[in-house]
């Protein structure tokens, strides 16, 4: 029997042409944010810690100017929706596996038919004076990355023996997931530990490539 498919794609720079935690810090420029978002891409600290301290730089006093921009920034890449009529037709699952928060990831994907319990992201307190994550989707006894949002988990959760699994993402919120997968669609930063592990990848520029790959499996 085949094994049915399930893809597992990262929001913030691969659904979303821009990052938008990045664009967030860059637009309201807390102070520090900088920093910590190096220190997240060299691996000084986890994503849980660095994007934690980021928003927690952010007063909740401003919480509807931050969710509004947030909202607004966003340009949803190419073949998007395309990609989701090809999966339903196909009989693929489509999971969006997000490093990103709820405030934002919900609202944009609304626009799209895809069922909230197959968006997997973080989510946010605002009853404090800042910007509080939290972690619904923690790291399980297996990763102890301290991902925040741990896509190896979710992964894991549909074995190998019984689906082909395959990655969309771009930057390191996407590494481990990467290392699990049988087909990584890459952009950005995933690139370069794709080619330094050797995994099996393909880069991408917009979804339209991801559905030209798959058929192409197809008829192989």
């Amino acid at each position: 029997m085949s094994k049915r498919r399930v893809i597992f794609c990262d929001f913030d720079g691969t659904i979303t042409v821009n990052d938008n935690i990045v664009a967030i810090m860059k637009h309201f420029q807390p102070e520090g944010w900088d920093k910590l978002v190096d220190q997240v891409i060299n691996k000084e600290i986890t994503i849980r810690e660095g994007v934690g301290r980021m928003f927690a730089l952010l007063p909740t006093s401003r919480k509807e100017e931050v969710i509004d921009f947030a909202i607004r920034n966003v340009t949803i890449r190419a073949g998007f929706a395309e990609l989701l009529d090809y999966c339903k037709r196909e009989g693929i699952t489509f999971l969006v596996t997000s490093g990103g928060i709820d405030f934002f990831v919900y609202p944009v994907l609304s626009a799209f038919p895809i069922p909230s319990d197959n968006i997997y992201c973080n989510a946010s307190d605002f009853s404090g004076s800042h910007f509080r994550i939290l972690w619904p989707h923690a790291c399980d006894e297996h990763c102890h990355n301290d991902c925040g949002m741990c896509k190896t988990t979710i992964i894991r959760a549909y074995p190998a023996d019984e689906y082909e699994r395959i990655l969309i993402g771009d930057s390191v919120t996407d590494f481990e997931g990467a290392k699990l997968v049988d087909t990584v669609y890459a952009r950005a930063h995933l690139i370069d530990l794709c080619k330094e592990l050797g995994l099996n990848y393909k880069p991408f520029e917009n979804f339209y490539d991801v559905i030209q790959h798959i058929e192409e499996l197809n008829v192989r």
